[in-house]
């Protein structure tokens, strides 16, 4: 039994006429009574009364109609399901966020823009740190994630620098570098880091913003004292406004404790930029993920022209 075979059947039934049927459906008459006639039997039930004036519905014919028609329904829409998840307009979308990617504005402009524009597309969503977001995606665990430098590069990731922002000091509100008049506004010195307690979120011995940071140092000759090494970015932030050190931030972060922590731009010749960075499986660019990607796109020009 093939689809065709319901096709027929139904609009033989709906008719009530063999012939008209037929015409119906692009065939001669005498073929479509055969393929009713072998439908029945491989059924095992007579479908059709016959009489001189068209077809009328058995009992079992009347069941099977219900059938073959919610059969037909089925199929239609699945293949539309299907045509619209092969075009991007359907299906689920798993995104992952680091904790600093989230607290941008781009983050939830780009959310809402895929719900109100792609109503079809289910997006799931979960936080993590760039080397477990990079990881889930080379695994096909996610389909993308936001992240700011990354730590690592495996094959078949890509990553794609949509924004870019300055990294600004971190400093608990007790700080000395915290007292100074308009803070907000004056550089600090990279050389005032010298003997600070240092707050990282990274992974020991890999690239990332905090390894730059790190970097830098070295090159100006600025040896901090101590390191505490953490996973979240939210995590790092907690414990400056805890006076456990000090950190850099993205400035989009500016704002989060702002009752316990002062941010401060370094000063130009030691400045770190925070990029905002897009990462995605390289062969999956089409259907949602291929959406997806083209509206995070759009977005990020929107706010680089802003």
């Amino acid at each position: 039994m093939e689809l065709r075979h319901l096709r027929y059947f139904v609009t033989v039934a709906e008719t009530g006429h063999m012939t008209r049927a037929a015409a119906l459906l692009g065939m001669q008459q005498p073929p479509l009574s055969q393929q009713i006639k072998a439908l029945e039997q491989e059924l095992g039930l007579v479908l059709l009364h016959r009489h001189p004036k068209g077809v009328s519905l058995t009992d079992g014919g009347r069941q099977f109609l219900e059938e073959a028609k919610r059969l037909l329904r089925d199929f239609t829409d699945m293949r539309d399901r299907m045509a619209r998840l092969a075009s991007g307009q359907h299906g689920v979308l798993t995104i992952g966020f680091t904790s600093s990617a989230a607290a941008h504005a781009f983050t939830p402009a780009v959310l809402r823009a895929c719900r109100s524009e792609q109503p079809g597309i289910a997006l799931t969503m979960t936080e993590d740190n760039a080397a477990g977001l990079t990881e889930a995606i080379a695994k096909g665990k996610l389909h993308c994630g936001f992240l700011r430098v990354p730590v690592a590069q495996p094959e078949g990731v890509g990553f794609e620098t949509l924004l870019t922002e300055p990294a600004l000091l971190a400093l608990p509100l007790d700080h000395r570098l915290a007292s100074v008049p308009r803070a907000s506004t004056t550089p600090v010195p990279l050389g005032e880091l010298e003997n600070q307690d240092l707050i990282l979120v990274r992974r020991p011995g890999a690239p990332g913003l905090y390894a730059n940071l790190l970097a830098l140092c070295e090159r100006h000759g600025v040896r901090p004292r101590s390191f505490i090494e953490v996973d979240r970015m939210t995590m790092n932030l907690n414990l400056v406004a805890a006076g456990a050190g000090i950190s850099v931030v993205p400035a989009s972060m500016r704002g989060m404790h702002a009752h316990s922590i002062v941010c401060r731009p370094l000063e130009k010749h030691a400045q770190l930029e925070a990029p905002l960075t897009l990462a995605y499986r390289s062969h999956d660019q089409a259907g949602p993920t291929g959406t997806f990607l083209a509206l995070a796109r759009r977005i990020a020009q929107t706010h680089r022209d802003a």
